[in-house]
């Protein structure tokens, strides 16, 4: 089993989707995390059936993370 970290350094710099506990999905380019997997993003959008709107450069607790993928 690979860990995370090894996983995160994978995709560093490539574009991700998320999805938060509380159900939001953020989208934008990972640039930076940490042991704890807090996540850094580049030119995030915060996506929903309704809008979407431009957040641009996050810091994101890894503890509000459900689930990651790659685009």
């Amino acid at each position: 089993m690979s860990k995370p970290t090894n996983f995160l350094n994978e995709i560093l710099n490539e574009n991700i989707e998320l999805l938060l506990k509380d159900g939001r999905n953020l989208k934008g380019k990972l640039i930076g995390f940490d042991d704890h997997m807090n996540l850094v993003m580049d030119d995030t959008t915060e996506e929903t059936e309704e809008r979407r709107r431009r957040l641009g450069t996050i810091v994101l607790r890894g503890n509000n993370l459900v689930s990651l993928n790659p685009e």
